[in-house]
């Protein structure tokens, strides 16, 4: 019920330092133990409070949140989560709010300004954003799937068009995205017209590109892929959802 990329990663990458970039600076005057884990890769995002005289750093390791806890003296760092006596990890909030939220975030404004067409009413309080290839034929069943949380004015999908499929997907996404009516042509695209790959201005076809582009760098390897909010966090479907997977993307059940 998925069609897979071959060559791409699995899992949404949001090691958002593309180019050797960090994507956040460090704080200043970090302890030794800290320097000598910066020098080894690791991204230090924020400071927090911690208990027993302990100091905690809010990291990433490539993406991946990671805690760091230095000691009184500012001598050793333990890396890992903290748990208190009642077994709770104490690491998850700090994690949360100064690494997790900030990727999650920015992830959110890349998809926001890529090259995506609407389906269903802006206004809607839910986005769903859909890694779209025009000859995915479970993209065209989960759009149908979705018309119900659609139609209802309860969710708006967006359509990030790619081409990656097939020879004239390309083309075929260009069509979509430089028709028009955008949406109109991808209704009728998915109520069973044919998309009549034509030529399109340059900046369109690079739209199609950039789109591609972006789910290699998210890591995304299946279609549809569909990104969207769970609570404050994103969450990354790939494929047809099964009907409690369409639940959560959707937000609720079936109208």
């Amino acid at each position: 019920m998925t069609h897979f990329l071959p060559g791409a990663r699995l899992g949404l990458i949001v090691a958002l330092g593309l180019g050797g970039t960090p994507a956040w600076a460090q704080p200043d005057d970090l302890p030794a133990p800290v320097e000598a884990l910066v020098a080894q890769g690791l991204t230090v995002h924020e400071r927090f409070a911690a208990p027993d005289g302990l100091t905690g750093y809010a990291a990433s390791a490539q993406g991946q949140p990671v805690a760091i806890y230095v000691t009184a003296n500012g001598q050793h760092a333990i890396v890992g989560n903290l748990v208190d006596a009642e077994g709770n990890n104490l690491s998850s909030e700090p994690l949360d709010e100064f690494v997790k939220g900030p990727q999650d975030a920015a992830v959110w404004q890349r998809l926001e300004d890529s090259h995506w067409i609407l389906d269903g009413d802006h206004s809607a309080p839910r986005t769903v954003y859909v890694f779209t290839d025009p000859n995915c034929p479970y993209c065209k069943r989960f759009w149908d799937a979705a018309r119900p949380w659609v139609e209802a004015g309860e969710v708006q999908l967006r359509h990030v068009m790619i081409g990656v499929l097939e020879s004239d997907s390309p083309a075929k996404a260009a069509t979509l995205l430089g028709a028009a009516d955008p949406a109109a042509a991808f209704t009728a695209h998915n109520r069973g017209d044919e998309v009549a790959p034509s030529a399109q201005p340059a900046d369109i076809e690079q739209q199609v590109q950039d789109n591609n582009t972006l789910m290699r760098e998210l890591g995304l390897r299946g279609t549809p892929a569909i990104v969207y909010r769970r609570d404050s966090q994103l969450e990354v479907t790939q494929g047809m959802p099964g009907d409690d997977k369409m639940r959560a993307v959707m937000g609720s059940s079936r109208p």
